[in-house]
């Protein structure tokens, strides 16, 4: 609760951190542009390597698993030794090399090694959420991860919308040479962004333990977790292949996530002003009530045209959801521990990215898609009816 007292600070520590707020913008969304540009038609790359749709789902799943495993890890020692920038330049790099890896292989092995690669690039989200926020003051943190949010959702819009075309021209290698571009250009910004060293936090399992176990830093990342299961078990995974079944080409699939990720955007955006005037916990709610409405209704689509409304459910449920819930996992903690309390909200929102494509294709192999999306739904439902009653008697 080391904030409460610090609600007169200036609204950003000096003019010169407000100046690195725009160069830093820049080079979130050119990371998350690299991360994306490729992303709509790579569950299909991966079918025109490998048929099984389980083993397309293990290989989706490595983008959850390496953001599982690095982003806690991440979180600590960034707290330990007090800087943030040489691990966000690290990964960015990892984002490049990543790309390249995947660009050139036909096996599908090598194909989620260079897609577990570009999961352990996004782990530098964790030191770059914490970097960013603290350009603001401590009652601003929900507004300024919102506002990172929708450096990222414009980077993803843009790496989606250009996919499909990108294929047009040079198939799907030339999608992940320009990534591995963009990620060279968004590391030459981050040197133009110096760094303050911080005190450093020496690790302590049982502060770490205390911290893990506060109410107010786990549930939020539980939700955060299930929001995630469900977007990954969609958006970047079955809908693209049940998009293709009724029809979809690539510029099709192309557009489809764009669109879920314009209006993810538009969520970020509501997250943004509406969050300090009805609370999180309103916003919560919707959030899961538009996520579940997405879902359900791309279980019970019959063509194309439905699947878009459902792509729109999800994404403005998403946008809403996720910049408000990991806001809410930090917001009272000191700027000492916040690396680790956002290593682990990102590290357990991380379960539901490995575990949705996982478990969704190991199902959607025995049973279908459309029934997988059904039990999906109903899953998110029970999720949410108990998370959401337990956050508020938080």
């Amino acid at each position: 609760m080391g904030h409460s007292t610090d609600k007169l600070a200036p609204a950003l520590s000096s003019t010169r951190e407000k100046a690195l707020i725009p160069i830093f913008f820049i080079a979130a969304l050119l990371y998350w542009l690299g991360l994306y540009l490729y992303v709509p038609t790579l569950p299909l790359y991966a079918k025109s390597i490998n048929s099984n749709l389980a083993v397309i789902g293990v290989v989706l799943s490595m983008y959850g698993l390496w953001q599982l495993i690095i982003r806690l890890p991440l979180g600590i020692i960034a707290d330990w030794v007090g800087i943030r920038r040489p691990f966000i330049i690290g990964s960015f790099i990892l984002a490049a090399t990543g790309a390249l890896i995947m660009a050139n292989t036909n096996d599908i092995n090598t194909l989620g090694f260079g897609r577990a690669i570009t999961r352990l690039a996004a782990g530098s989200w964790v030191p770059m959420v914490v970097m960013f926020s603290s350009f603001y003051r401590p009652s601003e943190v929900i507004r300024a991860i919102a506002l990172l949010t929708l450096a990222s959702s414009l980077g993803r819009i843009i790496g989606t919308a250009s996919n499909g075309f990108l294929n047009e021209i040079g198939g799907y290698p030339l999608a992940f040479y320009l990534s591995a571009i963009v990620s060279g250009v968004a590391i030459l910004m981050m040197f133009f962004v110096p760094e303050q060293r911080q005190p450093s936090q020496t690790p302590s399992g049982q502060k770490l333990e205390t911290l893990f176990l506060r109410r107010d830093v786990l549930l939020p990342s539980l939700l955060s977790a299930a929001v995630h299961y469900a977007d990954w078990t969609t958006t970047f995974s079955f809908i693209p292949i049940l998009a293709r079944q009724y029809g979809a080409n690539d510029i099709v699939l192309s557009i489809l996530m764009s669109l879920n990720l314009g209006i993810l955007m538009l969520g970020n955006l509501i997250a943004t002003t509406l969050v300090n005037r009805i609370g999180y916990r309103k916003l919560v709610i919707l959030s899961f009530l538009l996520i579940i409405g997405g879902v359900a209704g791309a279980a019970l689509s019959h063509s194309l045209i439905l699947l878009f409304p459902s792509q729109l459910a999800i994404g403005l449920g998403y946008g809403i959801g996720y910049p408000v819930l990991m806001g809410a996992s930090i917001n009272y903690v000191d700027d000492k521990e916040r690396n680790s309390a956002t290593g682990l909200h990102q590290s357990v929102y991380a379960v539901g990215m490995f575990a949705g494509p996982w478990i969704s294709g190991v199902v959607a192999s025995r049973i279908g898609i459309q029934p997988m999306l059904g039990i999906t739904a109903g899953a998110l439902l029970a999720a949410a009816f108990a998370g959401i009653r337990l956050l508020a008697n938080q």
